[in-house]
């Protein structure tokens, strides 16, 4: 072990989760002041989704470039240039004059959070002792999905007594206090090899998971001009795989994929980030538009499945060495199934709170027990010289999913709303909300179900123990 390798790790590792948190949280905070947004700008809704939507694709663009950007600029920078571009973008999105200017915040935010999420899986696997790996994914676990799922329930508070202006001074707070505290202690953990860059696999990356989360984005509003935009983001993704295998100096090595836990846990952490960005979209639109809570009150509702997860992530990660991926990815799923099943069966305008409340909790059970499990094992499967690679995979992956989930969630609520309204067309709004939400659920639940069956192809890796 060298020398950098030997100073305590945990002090950069904190301002990692902590930044990791307030970006993730920023990616679903603006979903509660959608309509604050709106009247303030006097703009559509199909515009102002765009601060979530455009978030999502700066995320999309420039997490799969990270591998590259890991191996050509030293830690300390990368963080450096991470945290000035979100206090930056907190900072005009605070006091945009015009939603023009509030979106171009959005994406500037964007860029310091995809450089802070990958950056953040590289650290703890080059930096903690496998014996203690486990306990620390767990903790970051417990970050990546308590920022936003959290994002609705705080941002629902302050916009209720405040304004959403506040949602970024909130931000700019934290980063500036966490970049005093924390940054002195910051060092370098890996060498940097400065590979040839191949600019035409960045052009591939880019139009290929550009145009494959702006499809999804974008697929409820214009369905035709979406799906083609999405073609053409899979063919320029064959091309970037094409180009990867066959480039002496690939953006990302795919030979990840030759690890059998590392592909079948991509698969199952793309659907569990999925189910929780739908979750995450659903639920506040049908607790405020079916149930007719306020924001705040939503907010709360959803915080206690919320809890549960942060004290559920680092029990499973201190105890995932001894109980094994295979029980956790397995009752985790059991929990997503179940959780999402009962909303399925049971909501309508009229459905108790506390039947909700209670499914919720076992839905965010189910995500702090097979988000961690799925991730460390992963990663855990490769070996030392991949894990920015496959670190960088998982990240593109989870930005996807991101938009996939939220594509799945607005598309099946505008169907089930259509196909109820055709037979009941004096419907109320309540009504509407709530049958559009039911309807989704029933395919949540069918995606919950495949991630189930696949966790039973899960093995412990046994080739490894760097």
């Amino acid at each position: 072990m060298n020398t950098e390798q030997q100073r305590n790790p945990k002090p950069m590792i904190a301002l990692l989760m902590i930044a990791a948190f307030v970006g993730l949280f920023g990616e679903t905070a603006m979903n509660m002041a959608m309509t604050d947004v709106m009247r303030d700008f006097g703009v559509s809704a199909t515009s102002a989704q765009w601060l979530t939507t455009g978030y999502l694709l700066v995320l999309g663009i420039l997490v799969p470039v990270s591998a590259l950007i890991i191996q050509w600029i030293s830690t300390r920078w990368i963080i450096i240039i991470a945290i000035l571009f979100s206090i930056v973008g907190s900072i005009i999105g605070a006091i945009a004059p015009t939603f023009s200017i509030l979106l171009l915040s959005r994406g500037i935010q964007a860029i310091g959070t995809g450089l802070i999420l990958p950056l953040m899986i590289n650290v703890i696997f080059m930096v903690v002792p496998i014996a203690k790996r486990s306990a620390t994914m767990g903790i970051m676990g417990m970050v990546i999905t308590l920022g936003p799922a959290t994002g609705p329930t705080i941002a629902g508070i302050i916009v209720d007594i405040s304004s959403w202006h506040y949602i970024f001074w909130i931000s700019i707070a934290l980063y500036i206090i966490i970049f005093l505290i924390f940054m002195p202690k910051v060092y370098n953990v890996s060498t940097l090899t400065k590979p040839k860059i191949d600019y035409l696999s960045i052009v591939l990356s880019t139009i290929a998971f550009g145009s494959i989360i702006y499809g999804l984005s974008t697929i409820s509003e214009d369905s035709t001009s979406a799906t083609i935009i999405i073609v053409v983001g899979i063919v320029a993704l064959l091309l970037f795989v094409w180009r990867q295998f066959t480039s002496k100096h690939p953006m990302i090595d795919l030979h990840v994929f030759k690890y059998r836990n590392f592909t079948i846990g991509s698969v199952l952490i793309f659907i569990v980030f999925a189910l929780l960005l739908a979750m995450s979209i659903l639920m506040p639109m049908y607790l405020k538009g079916s149930l007719l809570l306020s924001a705040t009150n939503a907010g709360f509702a959803m915080l206690i499945g919320n809890i549960l997860n942060a004290v559920f992530a680092p029990i499973v990660g201190k105890t995932f060495d001894r109980v094994g991926p295979k029980f956790y990815l397995r009752f985790g799923f059991c929990c997503l199934v179940i959780s999402t099943g009962i909303l399925f069966f049971v909501i309508d305008a009229t459905t108790p709170l506390w039947l909700v409340i209670v499914s919720c909790m076992i839905f965010y059970v189910g995500v702090s027990t097979t988000i961690i499990p799925s991730q460390t094992n992963s990663l855990n499967d490769l070996p030392r010289q991949l894990y920015s690679h496959g670190s960088a995979v998982i990240n593109t992956l989870q930005q996807i999913a991101g938009a996939a989930g939220t594509a799945l969630a607005i598309t099946f609520m505008t169907a089930g709303q259509h196909r109820y309204i055709v037979a009941h067309s004096t419907a109320s709004p309540a009504t509407l909300v709530a049958e559009g939400t039911q309807f989704t659920f029933g395919v949540i639940v069918v995606v919950a179900v495949i991630g189930l069956l696949l966790a039973f192809f899960v093995r412990r890796p046994t080739n490894h123990l760097h």
